[in-house]
This record gives C-alpha cells, structure tokens and sequence, in this order.
C-alpha cells in the first residue's frame, strides 16, 4: 500500500494543479471534470471509486489549499456528502463505475428519500413498496423532506421489499431514478420563504436491480451508514473558495465558474461558519455593544464550539472508514451553536431583528438563521434520536422497550 503523502507534499500537487488548469472563464463542467479527473472532488474514496484513498486531515490539506487560492470548489449537495461514500461503502464494483463518475463531476444530482409521513424519527417503520417485477423493481409510496429533490437525477431510495419479514430486515436499498413517470415533487415552502425541502410522490415508478445497494434486504444497515454520514456531515468544514449547484436541472454546469465565487453558504441558516461569527462580531462593535460582557463571552463561546466541531470532525474521520457515534455528538453541537447564535443575533440586533428580506439589516441574513433555527433539531434524526444513539450505541446502553426483533412488519402497529 502507497503510503499517504505529507501535507506539504499535497499542498505542492494541488498548487501545481492550480496553475496548470484554472481559468475563471471555463464552465464549471469542465473545472469540475478537471477536479474530478485528479481525484480531488472526494479524495478520501477508494481510487477504484475516483479519489485518492487518503485520510480526512490529508483530503483537508487539499481542501485548505482550494480555498487558499481561491478556486471554485467541488460539488455539493447530498450526492457528494452520502451518495457517493455510501456507494463506495457498499456498492459493487460495477455500481462504482457507473454511477460515480457522474456524481463526483457534478453532471447528476443526488437526493434522498428516506422520511415519510408516518415514518420520521421511526425510519425503520418506512411503508414505502418495492415489489420486483422481472429485472425490475416497481416503487409505490410517499416520501417527505426531500432536500433539493426538484433538481435530483437519482434519490438514495430505501423502501420495504419484504412485509412479512421483521421491521429491520425487509428493507432494500436503491438508487432510485428521479426523471421519470410516476414521481412526482412537490416543494414544501418554509417560513423563511424558500423551498429546499420537498415532498415525492412515488406511483408505479421502476428501478433496475441493478441499481440496488449492498444486496437484497440489506437496507436498513445500507441506511445507517448514509445516516452516519449526514450526522458526520452536518456542521462539516468545506473546501474551496466558492461553490455551484450539481445537476442540469440547477443550470450552473454552463456557466463561467467565476459567476460562483465567493458563495461559500457560510450565511446560510443550516451552519454556523466564519462569516456568520464574523456578522455577529462587525453587528456587535457597529451598534456599540462591544462592551456589553454577556455578548463578548457568548460571542467567544460561539467561536470555541465551532472549532471544537471542526477538529472533532477531523479526528473522529482520520480515525476509522466509516463515521461512528461522534457525528451524532457533532450534530447536537450544531443544534448547540444554531441556537446560540440565534440568541446573539437577537440582542444584537434588537427590534432590527423582525425585519427581513433584502433590504433590511445586514441583508436578512441573521434574520433568516433565526427563521430557520429550528430545523437543525429536526432534520438529519432529531436531538433526541441522536441521544439514543449516542447512548444505545457509543455508550452500551438497553435499548428502549418494544415488540421483539424477530416480529414480522406486517403485524407491528402503524405509525
């Protein structure tokens, strides 16, 4: 096995790489198609699966050195924070060549169709229907909380393809096409105006079967290993100094990648990155309220728990494959800092803070973190399931009374 090379070592290739291939007027196609062709877009992947099979603190040092020359970064989305390591995890060798390329260059679009309506917090409770047909699979269902589902090519698809088998067992995992007949999305507008969420409406749609993930009746543990890598995710640092939206439905895969930077989404209401920190502090000395000591402490208490994140992150990928119980820990620390500055940014900017849209101060940003604050708690397993994560699984705990194990769907009580 090649050892991992030094950090100085990669920060000197990607540097090179950078001179050699960047120009701010290609598309962001082709930048990410460069990117991809590298092994840069996700270097922690296998190199059968299109990375570099390096550690976390090695694919950082990449990532660092992006954003230190201020390049556009590779693509985001769900894809690339589940899709592609769940497929690397699990999938087939076959499945890696085919359904990876695409995603790591940004060309398809990822989402996921997990929640349901009666199945949340209870995911295993999931009624969703796969029923085989030949070489196919026929999907019958509903799913809710579909981030970004309007745009996705393919959705990571968990669904019931056994009944009669217990809760657990009887869930197979897909790739799942979106763009075709019998899906239908439906965006779920927010409070804060916008419609990243989704529900989809499933009727009668096919997948192939070859397009499912690490076997028949194998979903439910396929599932946890997206879910501990959303937890791990959820908070994470990124890379690059900009970023564009994968797919061709976003329409950015044409446009000059200069259009894209600097949109690092550091203001956006599901994070708490430098720029919101560095809002609350420029709010904070331009209203004269930097000798006001609770501020100051909260304001410095906000800093040390990203960091702490950041690094726990870093620690808790360099030292296994796969994410362990650390992600749900980050992930009630995210909850941590969202309510924290939601709080500041209201002392902050007193009565200012009923005021939102473009025109009101700080241009809505803080004011739509508010707006948005709840969410965290929820999406990704809510606080609570995220406890007994931690408690069932890191820490050794019973696990909650219920019907026993080996109980065939079929007979549990509905949701």
């Amino acid at each position: 096995m090649a050892s991992t090379p030094t950090v100085e070592e990669i920060t000197a290739e990607v540097e090179a790489f950078v001179d050699a291939n960047w120009d701010p007027d290609m598309a962001v196609r082709d930048w990410w198609q460069r990117l991809a062709k590298a092994g840069l877009i996700k270097p922690t992947l296998p190199v059968e699966a299109g990375g570099r099979a390096w550690p976390a603190p090695a694919a950082a040092a990449a990532g660092a050195t992006l954003t230190r020359r201020r390049v556009l970064g590779p693509p985001g989305g769900l894809g690339m924070l589940l899709a592609a390591p769940t497929i690397a995890s699990h999938g087939s060798p076959e499945q890696w060549q085919r359904l990876l390329p695409p995603l790591l260059d940004g060309t398809e679009s990822w989402c996921q169709l997990f929640s349901e309506p009666g199945a949340g917090s209870d995911l295993a409770g999931l009624q969703c229907r796969a029923e085989r047909d030949g070489d196919q699979w026929v999907i019958t269902g509903q799913k809710v909380w579909t981030s970004n589902g309007h745009e996705a090519d393919w959705g990571m698809l968990v669904a019931r393809t056994d009944p009669d088998a217990p809760k657990h067992r009887g869930i197979t995992y897909f790739a799942f096409p979106m763009r075709q007949a019998g899906v239908e999305v439906r965006p779920l507008v927010e409070m804060t105006g916008r419609a990243m969420f989704n529900e989809v409406f499933i009727d009668g749609a096919r997948v192939s079967n070859d397009d499912v993930i690490g076997g028949l009746g194998e979903g439910w543990r396929v599932a946890n290993t997206t879910l501990a890598f959303e937890r791990a995710g959820i908070g994470g640092t990124g890379t690059g100094f900009g970023t564009a939206s994968p797919g061709v439905l976003a329409g950015h895969l044409d446009r000059p990648v200069r259009e894209f930077l600097g949109r690092r989404g550091e203001t956006s209401a599901g994070g708490v990155g430098r720029r919101v920190l560095g809002l609350l502090g420029d709010e904070m000395r331009a209203r004269g309220l930097s000798d006001d000591p609770t501020i100051r402490q909260d304001l410095a208490r906000l800093h040390g728990l990203q960091r702490i994140m950041t690094y726990s992150a870093w620690r808790a990928k360099g030292t296994r494959s796969s994410p362990g119980v650390e992600g749900s820990l980050n992930k009630l620390l995210n909850t941590e800092m969202i309510q924290l500055a939601r709080s500041l940014a209201g002392r902050i900017l007193g009565p200012d803070v009923q005021i939102v849209g473009d025109g009101s101060a700080i241009g809505g940003v803080l004011q739509e973190l508010i707006l948005f604050s709840p969410a965290p708690s929820i999406y990704g397993g809510t606080d609570e399931i995220q406890r007994n994560v931690i408690g069932e699984r890191g820490l050794g705990l019973p696990r909650e009374p219920g019907p026993p194990s080996d109980t065939p769907f079929r007979e549990l009580p509905k949701n």
